[in-house]
Parts: C-alpha cells; structure tokens; sequence
C-alpha cells in the first residue's frame, strides 16, 4: 500500500500516521496535559491518554490515528442517525479506534475501546477520501463509530477536504469536549448528532464515566452560536435512564434550552460489552419516550432500531405526513425541493437540497484506493 503523507507536517522521528496537535499545556511537574476534553489525561513520555490513540512525544501531545480507519461504509445519512439533514442520501462513513468516554455500554466498543493500532487496516488521506466519497455519489462524509474528539486534527482535514469538493462534513459525538477543541472541530462541521446518554449526573458518573454538564454545554454552543444542524439521540437501557421523570426532564431542557425544533431520537439498546446482563429496550419503552417528549413540547421525536413506521415519521404542524420512514427507508416524501410542507407551504426545519435520494436502508462497505501524496 501506498504511503500516506498527512496534510499536516509530520512529527519528528514518528510513522507516517503520527501530527502533533495544539491542544495541550506543559505541567510544573514536567507532565503534558491534554486539553482535547475534560478527561485531561496528564501524560509523561511514551504515555498514551484514556482514549488510546492521543500520547505524549516529546514536549507535545500527538495524533497516533492520523489517515487509519477501522474500515469505511456508505451509509444512508438516517442512519447517524439525521432525519432532517439530506434525506436519502448516502454518507460516506468512517471511524478510527479509540474513545474518550468509557462506557459500560458501549454499543462499537470493538472499534471505540480497541488497544491495537494494527487493526486499523484502511487508510485513505483527506483529499482521496473526498474525492472517493464523491465518486460514489454521497452527499456528505461522516465521523462516526467512535468519536471524532478523539481524531480531531484528520477529522478536521477531511472536512474540509470534503468541502472543497462540494460535500458536506457530518460529527457523531457524544459531546464532551472542552470549549476551545469543541470551537474547533465544529467550525468544520456542517451537521452533528450528540449522543447524549441519559440526562443525570449519576448515570454520567457512573455508567460512562463523564459529565452530562459538559454535554448540554456542546448542545447549547452548537444550536445557538454554531450554523451546524443539530440533532440528538438517547440510547435508552432499561432501568438505567428510562423512567417517565428522567425522560421528561431531558425533553423538557431540550424545549426549553435549544427549542422545541431540535430533533430527539430515541434507540433501542442491546446488550453488549459490560452490560451483557441488562435486556433489550422493548419497543414499547421507545414509544413510552415518544409520548412523553411530545408532551413536552418536542415537534420532532424517533424512535430507532425498531421497525417503527409512526415513531419514524416526519409530521407538519398542519397534520401532513412528510416524511414516511421505516428503519432508513424513505416510502413517502411529501416535502418541496425548498424544505416546504407540500400541502401548507411551512418551512421543515434542517436542512433540504431538492428532492430525497434514494440509497435506502442498506450498508455498502467499501476500500479506498491507495491513498494520494500531499506535501506539507
């Protein structure tokens, strides 16, 4: 495989995988904290931060993931999921390895909690990530499976390289993330789904091991001072986060603190990686949520991972079904090319280019050709 040379300068004495970043500071002790998120993992040299793919080399904190990926899909953008960002339209989607949270829950935690570099087999520069996703006709290009705090500096690149080339750059975050990283990362961002996990501090603490205060910090920066489309997706585990009380007070922040337009998406948990001992969601606890955060005052509430046809459903103020979903396929599309109700000319909140596409609700993994050289 052809060698790949990041847009940005190499380190020194490093692999071909390895840029410096610019968010960390020198400690009195002689450690180098990290300031990507508030984890501020304090490293000596050789260490490696909770998330696994940010160190310590030298006097600086690097990128050890720059260019490798766990393997690239094309997606239907629903699936991030975003229902009111470009229905119907493929996504190019990828991850890396590693995560700055440490969920007990964790539903990619192959690829989120991986310690071996080495299974990151695929690689693909900026530029020809880009021009791949624009030669399968995809719309966007999306950071995804783990998140992309953690690979900022490439996620970064291809976004922007994505925007040269006329797409558009999709976050799938859990949103903890300090505020001069987050500026960053999402000054390239176009659209972002925000994992947020449960709505109290306890669950935070305990089962992912974060701050939810954090979280609705990056929510409220994106909706208020950011152009990016947002939308937010809870993966309710039962008896962890889904009572009535919690649901409804997450619905009624989100009313209140980002307006009642803000897309909620509620999925169903399986049992995976520490919590193989807690049962499914049953579908009934998603239409539960639904309920409650529509009584709340939410216009725009899913359900996910279910074949659920009404949770999925995009409805106008007027009563109009307008978009007709079941599982990422689209079976009825009643919006203008503008973003318009067909039927009372109201404005649909997201963002709408033409028509829906129609890749529909199937996942093609692909490879990327050997990656092009760029100087620095």
């Amino acid at each position: 495989m052809a060698a790949l040379t990041p847009i940005r300068p190499r380190v020194e004495g490093a692999d071909e995988f390895t840029v410096g970043t610019r968010f960390h500071r020198a400690l009195d002790d002689g450690r180098i904290e990290c300031t990507v998120c508030p984890r501020a993992c304090r490293l000596r040299e050789g260490q490696r931060g909770l998330c696994f793919v940010r160190a310590r080399q030298g006097d600086q904190i690097v990128l050890t993931s720059y260019g490798r990926s766990s393997g690239f899909c094309v997606d239907p953008v629903e699936k991030k999921p975003l229902n009111h960002f470009l229905p119907g339209t493929p996504v190019l989607s990828f991850g890396t390895a590693g995560c700055n949270l440490a969920c007990r829950f964790c539903q990619n935690w192959d690829i989120s909690k991986s310690r071996e570099i080495d299974t990151l087999s695929s690689q693909a520069d900026a530029v020809t990530l880009a021009a791949t996703a624009k030669r399968l006709g995809c719309k966007s290009i999306a950071f995804t499976y783990n998140d992309p705090t953690v690979f900022l500096e490439y996620a970064t690149d291809c976004a922007d390289a994505a925007r040269d080339a006329g797409l558009r750059a999709v976050a799938v975050s859990a949103g903890y993330i300090n505020a001069p990283a987050r500026r960053e990362l999402y000054s390239h961002m176009d659209a972002a789904n925000i994992d947020l996990k449960a709505f109290t501090e306890e669950f935070y603490k305990k089962v992912a091991f974060a701050s939810l205060r954090t979280v609705l910090d990056t929510l409220e920066y994106l909706v208020h001072e950011t152009d990016v489309w947002t939308e937010i997706t809870t993966l309710l585990i039962p008896g962890h986060n889904d009572s009535d009380a919690e649901i409804a007070a997450e619905a009624e922040w989100i009313a209140e603190h980002l307006g009642p337009e803000v897309p909620l998406h509620f999925t169903a948990f399986h049992p995976d990686f520490k919590m193989r001992d807690v049962p499914p969601t049953p579908p009934s606890t998603l239409t539960r949520a639904r309920r409650i955060a529509l009584d709340a005052g939410l216009r725009f509430v899913y359900t996910g991972n279910v074949h659920d046809p009404e949770g999925q459903t995009t409805t106008c103020s007027c009563g109009e079904a307008l978009i007709v979903r079941d599982w990422y396929r689209i079976d009825r599309y009643a919006v203008s090319d503008s973003g318009q109700c067909v039927r009372c000319g109201a404005r649909v909140p997201g963002v709408f280019e033409g028509p829906a596409g129609d890749w529909g609700p199937r996942r093609q993994p692909i490879r990327i050709a050997a990656p092009s050289v760029r100087q620095p």
